[in-house]
C-alpha cells in the first residue's frame, strides 16, 4: 500500500473536492492510501469582514497576518508529509507564492487545474520552482502541460473527473406551461463570464416567454437588464449541486479567450454533460477539446452565436436530447471517476518505482 499525504486547498474548494477527495475510496482499492490534510482556513479565502475604506498602511500588516495564519494551519500537513511515501500537493500552499513547498517530503506530485503562474504576486516564480522540483506533475489539460513542459518532463495530463453516479440524467417534462430552463453553475469569481452574455440572454427571453434562467453560485449574478421574474438564484450547496443541474434544459459555459481561461478544465461543462444536458460553450481551451469528442452541444463565440444556439436547442428538443445523450457517453468514457482514478493510481505507482 502506497501512503500519500494530500495537501488540498480547502473543504469546499472545487479543485480539492473533485481532483483529490472524490478519488480517495477508489485509490484505496488500487493500493494507494490517501490521507488528506484540509487547512482550517481555505487557501483562497479573503479576510472576513474586510472593510472597503481601510488605509493602505493598515491593510498591509493585516494581510500579512492573514496570509501567515493560512500558512500556520498547513504545518500539520507539512509534518504529515514526512510520514508518507509521496506528497500530493494540490495547487500552491498559498496562491501566487512559494511558502512551505521546499520543506515538503519528497517524492512530490504537484497537481494543478488552472493557469496558476498568472496568480499574483509571484505566481510565475513559484510555479517554476515547484515544477522544477516536483517528481511528477498532474496537469488538468494540455494548455497547462505545455507551459510546465519548459521546467519538467514528467507531466501527466489527467482531467478533472465527474462522478457519473451522482451527476445522472433525470427526465424533464417539456409540456406546455413548463419553463425552458437555461442554467449556469459556478463560483462568484466566474460570474462576470455569464454576465457578459446578458444581451443575447435578454433577446432570447423576449422571444421565448416560457423560459427562465437559473444560476447556482455562492453569490447572486449582477444582471442589469434581465427581468428579475425570469431569473432564479439558487445558493450553492454540495448537497443540491447535482439536483440543480438535472433540472436544466441547456447548460452554459461562456468564457473570454484569455491566458487564464485557456487553463480552465471545463468542469461545469462536464457536469451538464453527465446529466444529459446539452451544452452551449465558448470554444476556448479545453472546451474545444471536449466538443471535439462528440456531438454534445454547440459552440458560441459572439452574441449572435449565443442567441442562435439557445433558439436552436429550444426549437429542436429531439436534437437537443441526442446531444445530451452523447454528452453522457463522453463523460463516462473519458472523465468518470473510475477512469481518472486509474490514471492517478498509475502515476503514484510509477513515482514510487522510479
Amino acid at each position: 500500500m502506497i501512503k500519500v499525504s494530500a495537501l488540498t486547498s480547502g473543504r469546499n474548494t472545487p479543485s480539492s473536492r473533485f481532483r483529490v477527495r472524490q478519488h480517495i475510496g477508489l485509490l484505496q482499492k488500487a493500493g494507494v492510501q490517501i490521507h488528506e490534510y484540509v487547512p482550517l482556513i481555505e487557501s483562497y479565502k479573503s479576510l472576513p469582514g474586510w472593510p472597503a475604506n481601510v488605509s493602505r498602511r493598515l491593510a498591509l500588516p493585516l494581510r500579512v497576518l492573514w496570509q501567515g495564519s493560512k500558512v500556520g494551519t498547513r504545518l500539520p500537513a507539512l509534518i504529515g508529509s514526512w510520514h508518507s511515501d509521496i506528497t500530493w500537493l494540490q495547487r500552491n500552499v498559498l496562491p501566487g507564492r512559494l511558502t512551505l513547498e521546499p520543506f515538503l517530503k519528497r517524492p512530490m506530485v504537484f497537481d494543478l487545474d488552472d493557469a496558476l503562474w498568472l496568480s499574483r504576486p509571484h505566481g510565475t516564480k513559484a510555479l517554476q520552482w515547484i515544477a522544477s522540483h516536483a517528481n511528477a506533475i498532474i496537469a488538468g489539460n494540455s494548455y497547462l502541460a505545455k507551459w510546465l513542459s519548459d521546467y519538467t518532463e514528467n507531466i501527466h495530463i489527467i482531467p478533472t473527473a465527474i462522478d457519473t453516479e451522482r451527476f445522472t440524467p433525470r427526465p424533464r417534462d417539456i409540456k406546455a406551461g413548463y419553463p425552458f430552463v437555461i442554467g449556469w453553475t459556478g463560483t462568484v469569481t466566474n460570474l462576470p463570464y455569464l454576465e457578459n452574455i446578458e444581451e443575447p440572454l435578454l433577446r432570447f427571453l423576449n422571444q421565448y416567454t416560457v423560459a427562465e434562467i437559473r444560476v447556482m453560485a455562492d453569490h447572486p449574478p449582477a444582471f442589469r437588464t434581465l427581468p428579475e421574474a425570469r431569473i432564479r438564484f439558487v445558493p450553492w450547496s454540495m448537497e443540491n449541486e447535482a439536483a440543480f443541474v438535472q433540472q436544466l434544459d441547456v447548460g452554459l459555459m461562456p468564457l473570454p479567450d484569455t491566458k487564464w481561461t485557456r487553463g480552465k478544465c471545463s468542469f461545469k461543462m462536464l457536469q451538464y454533460m453527465a446529466c444529459c444536458v446539452p451544452v452551449i460553450v465558448s470554444p476556448v481551451g479545453m472546451n474545444a477539446e471536449v466538443l471535439a469528442l462528440g456531438q454534445v452541444g454547440l459552440p458560441a463565440i459572439n452574441r449572435d452565436d449565443w442567441y442562435e444556439a439557445l433558439a436552436n436547442i429550444y426549437e429542436d428538443r429531439t436534437q437537443a436530447q441526442k446531444w445530451g445523450q452523447a454528452g453522457r457517453s463522453v463523460t463516462k468514457q473519458y472523465f468518470s471517476r473510475e477512469v481518472i482514478a486509474r490514471q492517478l493510481s498509475e502515476v503514484f505507482h510509477r513515482v514510487v518505482e522510479a
